[in-house]
């Protein structure tokens, strides 16, 4: 289907519920650029083939970005100013809270933001544009705090009072990006809260790169490095037909280091993957250390490639590691979004792939401003299926 049909399909008959604005927080100005584009570019198209019989004056513009600024005084503390128009509009607030590169001056220190710092700002947002804004939405990659998502002892719940506390200021709509759990969402069961997968970019970024991948059970297998991201590895080894493997990890729970148990060791239970081609899927790498070692634990296996796709790449142990890993032949190839912040050494690394995610993001505002269904890109099975047969078909 062209492009021009493409949109066509999914607005005709279809009217934005108010002029789009697009608000980037610190650190996401290039990612919500690529969006603003996209947006753009469709809405030429629907000008151009006359879907509507009456256009806004606003609904296309050179830009739908309107950049909050946040000022900040000497002690720390700050404020949010929108310089522009927002009544009426529909407004999609993004943010990057792990967005470490970005800095700010304390009482003559130069911070860089943390979590929290970025989550203020987001609120700050909110609370201006609150009263004027027709609808308020918040479009968070990461979800903040999402790795504390459950309570087994008294321990704060910070992701649950996050999501509480947005919908309190008002905010329409959240989305997340492969949230570490979604039944974190159960924290707001009247609000609209959306986790999204990016498995067709993942399937489709691996199949653009490799051209020697076999997609069969004789030559490929889907491997979970831990019960957490097992829901995820079984939709991949449904959805391309192969064996599937996992592994538990075997924790110290005497101990706490850097915020979690210890692991002991990685225990394997699966189909054999000798010899095999191997997709490693997870939301998220952190330090790395658990990745590789689920690595070396599946080369012992003598399985012939490893490729890992994790949504998010934190690194937060620098990428030393994965050089090594790399050049000793320990992992293949590393596949991460690029929706949020990637450290300008890392893409030029010879074992990573950066997976745009902005068209589809883009995709999802667009529907959501035209109050149109989005459960086409909940479940992206039947367009995994197709670029799958279409891959096949080339090597035949």
């Amino acid at each position: 289907m062209s492009a021009s049909n493409d949109i066509q399909s999914k607005y005709l008959g279809e009217f934005p519920i108010g002029p789009l604005l697009l608000m980037p927080l610190k650190g996401t100005m290039a990612f919500t650029q690529k969006i603003n584009d996209f947006i753009l570019e469709w809405r030429k198209l629907l000008v151009q083939n006359k879907v509507y019989d009456v256009f806004a004056d606003d609904f296309v513009k050179e830009s739908y970005i309107l950049k909050p600024e946040i000022d900040r005084f000497g002690s720390g503390e700050a404020k949010c100013v929108i310089n522009g128009t927002i009544r009426g509009a529909d407004i999609f607030v993004i943010v990057d809270v792990v967005n470490y590169s970005e800095t700010y001056n304390m009482f003559g220190f130069e911070n860089h933001m943390s979590p929290d710092d970025h989550y203020q700002d987001l609120k700050r947002v909110i609370a201006a544009a609150n009263g004027k804004a027709k609808r308020i939405n918040v479009i968070m990659p990461f979800l903040y705090e999402s790795r504390q998502h459950k309570r087994t002892k008294r321990e704060s719940l910070d992701c649950a009072v996050m999501l509480q506390e947005l919908t309190s200021l008002g905010v329409s709509n959240i989305l997340t990006i492969d949230a570490h759990d979604p039944r974190v969402m159960n924290a707001i069961p009247l609000s609209s809260f959306d986790s999204l997968s990016c498995y067709y970019q993942f399937v489709n970024a691996i199949l653009n790169k490799y051209d020697d991948i076999i997609i069969n059970k004789d030559n490929l297998a889907i491997i979970s490095p831990d019960i957490g991201a097992m829901q995820r590895n079984i939709y991949f080894a449904n959805v391309l037909g192969v064996d599937l493997g996992f592994f538990y990890k075997r924790r110290d729970y005497s101990r706490i280091v850097d915020g979690k148990n210890p692991i002991v060791a990685h225990e394997y239970m699966g189909a054999d993957v000798e010899g095999k081609d191997i997709i490693v899927i997870d939301d998220m790498i952190a330090s790395g250390d658990s990745l590789i070692e689920t690595a070396k634990s599946i080369k012992e296996r003598k399985a012939k490639r490893i490729f890992a796709c994790c949504t998010f790449g934190l690194f937060t142990k620098g990428l030393s590691l994965f050089d090594k890993a790399y050049e000793e032949g320990i992992i293949d190839g590393i596949f991460t979004t690029n929706s949020i912040y990637q450290r300008p050494e890392l893409v030029d690394k010879k074992w990573y792939t950066s997976v745009d995610v902005t068209e589809y993001v883009a995709r999802i505002i667009e529907s959501i401003n035209h109050d149109s269904s989005i459960s086409q890109y909940l479940d992206p099975y039947e367009k995994i299926k197709t670029r799958v047969k279409q891959y096949c078909n080339t090597k035949k």
